[in-house]
């Protein structure tokens, strides 16, 4: 075990005896103060979301990124205690917390039986997510990049796979993602991350230029499926809303078109909620990464 997998446990453990101890208005006081924490000791990432906010809201000032920068620390903290309260939760417990707005988008494309790429971002509580999927509509195969540490990642799986949940590591290939849709599964990808170039396609982004990953593009041209976007935010009761887009078929759309519609649904939900995107890392550098090193 190394060091960094006892740092990792330690927090773990200690998050999950907090969870137990105290009230959920305790806790989210706790959480608050340990994010402000965090944001003032953090300056690397810190910096990387100032840039990353200048980019996308050039309007903004050092005020307001500054208030959205803490809010971005405050949100991913209270993520990760419902990401522990998430664990061993029953569908009704699950369902209780999320409405679906556009729900009929979806349930038009299941009873169709289409194949369907569930698209969405780091945004919001996205972990949340295939739980609601799995819980509400059924089967769901989800790409997933494996975290660093290995027994930190066995502890997290046994939550990513609750109900009928399956998840296909990043660096198998397209093979099991086209194996799950032809078995009948959707499968739930993250797609707002730069991509290199053998993997993306070169798009606008909050009218900069940036790579966009295409791989969801092409396994939906691939499997005749319907790609539907959906992103999921916190309300200010404590549950939460998934948002769902118009389905796109790709049969009558060309893989650029569909990787440029993903991009435009992901913009439009961050400058709706800019607070809830995970905006720790340099979605730029492909283009500005001297932004990034000043």
């Amino acid at each position: 075990m190394t060091f960094k997998d006892i740092l990792y446990l330690s927090a773990y453990y200690a998050s999950k005896f907090l969870l137990a101890m105290f009230s959920k208005k305790a806790l989210l006081f706790l959480s608050k103060k340990i994010a402000w924490l965090v944001f003032h000791l953090n300056t690397k990432h810190r910096k990387i979301i100032d840039v990353n906010l200048q980019l996308c809201f050039p309007q903004k000032d050092e005020s307001e990124r500054r208030q959205i920068a803490l809010k971005i620390y405050e949100n991913f903290a209270r993520f990760g205690l419902d990401f522990l309260r998430n664990q061993n939760a029953t569908k009704e417990q699950i369902l209780e917390k999320v409405c679906i707005e556009n729900e009929e988008i979806l349930q038009h494309a299941l009873r169709l039986k289409k194949n369907i790429v569930f698209i969405t971002a780091h945004y919001g509580n996205w972990e949340l997510c295939p739980l609601v999927y799995a819980a509400k509509f059924g089967a769901i195969s989800v790409v997933e990049r494996p975290l660093d540490s290995k027994i930190m990642n066995t502890i997290l799986r046994r939550n990513r796979t609750q109900f009928d949940i399956e998840l296909i590591d990043k660096k198998q290939g397209v093979r099991p993602m086209l194996r799950a849709l032809n078995q009948n599964r959707t499968l739930g990808l993250l797609t707002d991350q730069e991509g290199g170039e053998n993997e993306s396609m070169e798009l606008e982004f909050f009218g900069r230029k940036v790579r966009y990953l295409i791989g969801g593009s092409i396994l939906a041209k691939k499997t005749k499926a319907v790609l539907i976007p959906a992103f999921i935010y916190q309300n200010e009761q404590g549950t939460y809303t998934i948002k769902i887009f118009e389905a796109m078929d790709s049969a009558e759309h060309s893989k650029e078109e569909l990787t440029l519609y993903q991009a435009q649904c992901c913009e439009q939900m961050i400058r709706f909620k800019p607070d809830e995107y995970f905006f720790f890392h340099k979605r730029f550098k492909a283009f500005h990464l001297d932004l990034y090193q000043k």
